[in-house]
């Protein structure tokens, strides 16, 4: 797998991965069509330019699950995507490729739990719930973006807030 660093302006060019189980995640931003983009570069294929592009943060993806499972309850993959798109209104664009091995990364750590049902359309389905384990490490991640957040915020606003 190739990994691309992309930065507005500078010669875009892979890298090599962190690991070879552990991906790196792309956020893009395109502004002329204000839509963002969470996935894996695959090998021989570069992702297509837009004109800007910045690192997704390490967390940001596991957040907005648990967040979401909080609120909604137990959902299947297609919900939960569905769900994130919905509350972004449709900046964020999740697929498969990004979600489905965070859901797993996440289950593997105990924060959400799965179980398979039938979905409103009568298929088969893996359901995920947030475990209490979970519930702990939500509130934890939350007040890190918090303060993060602020911090970012101080720092744009060219450091008003002290």
């Amino acid at each position: 797998m190739q990994i691309f660093v992309l930065d507005p302006g500078l010669e875009h060019q892979p890298i090599a991965p962190q690991s070879p189980r552990r991906p790196r995640f792309l956020l893009t931003i395109n502004i002329k069509q204000p839509r963002l983009a969470m996935g894996k570069c695959r090998p021989g294929s570069a992702p297509v330019l837009t004109d800007s592009k910045a690192d997704v943060l390490q967390g940001t993806l596991d957040l907005m699950v648990l967040k979401t499972l909080e609120a909604l309850g137990p959902l299947h993959g297609y919900g939960l995507a569905r769900r994130i798109e919905q509350v972004s209104e449709n900046l964020l664009h999740m697929n498969q490729g990004t979600l489905y091995p965070a859901l797993l990364r996440l289950q593997q750590k105990g924060w959400i739990a799965s179980a398979w049902g039938v979905s409103e359309n009568n298929r088969k389905a893996r359901f995920y719930t947030l475990t209490a384990t979970g519930k702990k490490q939500l509130a934890i991640e939350a007040r890190n973006w918090e303060r993060i957040s602020r911090v970012m915020g101080r720092l744009l606003n060219g450091l008003q807030e002290a």
